[in-house]
């Protein structure tokens, strides 16, 4: 399995920026001012860079929610009880929760991946049942997966990117579920990024001072004790992660690997990106950061990467809801590439 990764990664090539000239040529030629619709034209530009068309299609969008629980979840980091993981999963199938309500408005698919749960859900139309193993184990007592768990669930994720882009879809989202996945967020953040752990963990569900820092110090355990396994981005992955965040880097590096673009949620997926990012310096050209998350330590990840999220609405509840919104300012953009009238075309002074 380790080979077929690299082959995944060998497969990710830049994007042409040949093509940068001709599609700035095109957006200064649209019928308004030059550069007057702002962060509209640069996400025009970076859609049409990634899917390498100077003519982009964007119809068919997914999002895929992967659900897994966490054996951190023991220690008491999360204002809920891991038990909400499965509860939460049966409310995204029955469609009542905000990631339904959302995808439905911005006229996606959404299927929910079992990844990691720890539970036996029936079939259902809306679930993907890829489970690796039920439940990562307790990072603070030893490595959170094995590397071929860590590796069986990144390629779960890179064969569902693929089977998406061979039916057609144009864009995808990542989105998210499981209980205490903010703690191993925090931690890969803090050892990818060599970033303090007190200024990125955040309440996470909602949690108070006290368990603020309870959580701050399980991290810390955690990070030292997989001290020595902490030597490549995959094996932090493994050590420090869960099965929803290799998952979530597994669909980000097959999507990059078909030059399709991903829109990324807030913090937790946000992990799964930076993985990937590490994993591959040319995944960043198809990503695209959906929001700037309320949780705290996001806004310093962001600046760290050099990213600009598209929204800002203090989101926190992850499922891929803050993505979703994003995709439709992402389609907004690319049909003013394709629609609007050119100065070229119309009979429309560029000097009025």
């Amino acid at each position: 399995m380790y080979d077929q990764l690299q082959e995944v990664l060998g497969s990710i090539k830049p994007v042409d920026n040949s093509l940068r000239g001709s599609i700035q040529v095109h957006l200064d030629d649209l019928t308004k001012p030059k550069g007057s619709l702002g962060r509209l034209e640069e996400i025009a530009m970076k859609y049409v860079l990634a899917t390498g068309s100077d003519c982009p299609i964007l119809k068919k969008k997914k999002v895929f929610c992967f659900a897994a629980d966490h054996g951190v979840a023991v220690e008491g980091v999360s204002a809920f009880p891991a038990e909400v993981t499965p509860q939460m999963v049966y409310n995204m199938l029955n469609g009542g929760a905000a990631i339904n309500v959302l995808t439905r408005h911005a006229g996606a698919e959404l299927d929910m991946v079992d990844i990691g749960v720890n539970h036996d859900f029936p079939d259902h139309p809306g679930l993907r049942k890829r489970k690796v193993r039920k439940a990562s184990a307790n990072m603070a007592e030893g490595a959170a997966m094995t590397v071929d768990e860590a590796l069986q669930a990144v390629m779960v994720g890179v064969d569902l990117a693929k089977e998406a882009y061979a039916d057609g879809y144009h864009l995808l989202a990542t989105g998210e579920m499981g209980i205490a996945n903010t703690t191993s967020a925090a931690a890969l953040f803090a050892v990818l990024l060599d970033l303090p752990v007190e200024s990125i963990t955040g309440r996470g569900t909602g949690i108070d001072d006290s368990m603020l820092e309870h959580k701050i110090s399980v991290i810390k355990r955690a990070i030292e004790t997989n001290r020595g396994s902490l030597n490549t981005p995959l094996d932090t992955l493994a050590s420090l992660g869960g099965f929803e965040i290799a998952g979530i880097c597994g669909l980000i590096l097959g999507a990059a690997s078909v030059g399709m673009p991903v829109v990324v949620d807030g913090f937790i997926s946000s992990a799964g990106a930076v993985v990937a990012m590490k994993l591959s310096c040319q995944v960043s050209d198809y990503l695209f950061f959906s929001h700037l998350s309320n949780e705290q330590g996001h806004k310093i990840i962001m600046n760290d990467l050099g990213a600009r999220p598209i929204l800002d609405l203090d989101l926190r509840l992850g499922e891929g809801t803050g993505a979703v919104l994003a995709m439709q300012v992402i389609e907004g953009a690319i049909k003013i590439y394709n629609e609007m009238a050119t100065f070229s075309g119309a009979n429309v002074s560029e000097r009025q």
